[in-house]
């Protein structure tokens, strides 16, 4: 998972599998979710997000009870 904030444009983009869109829907306006070939979403591109989120909440990042093992090191 990738997620990035362009400052300038005020977009919040949050990549769940990094494969090609083939398609889009909106969720509501300035909120877009991009999907694959399948229309499984792969991404989320919020417009307006320092507006809509608050520039604080862009600043910090909280990850919570992520299940997943770190790599071994030579793996």
């Amino acid at each position: 998972m990738l997620i990035t904030y362009d400052s300038e444009a005020d977009v919040l983009y949050i990549e769940l599998r990094r494969v090609p869109a083939e398609d889009s829907t909106d969720i509501e306006e300035g909120v877009t979710a991009l999907l694959d070939g399948q229309g499984h979403i792969v991404g989320l591109e919020i417009l307006d997000a320092g507006e809509r989120l608050g520039k604080e909440q862009l600043r910090s990042v909280t990850l919570k009870d992520l299940a997943w093992e770190p790599a071994l090191a030579g793996s």
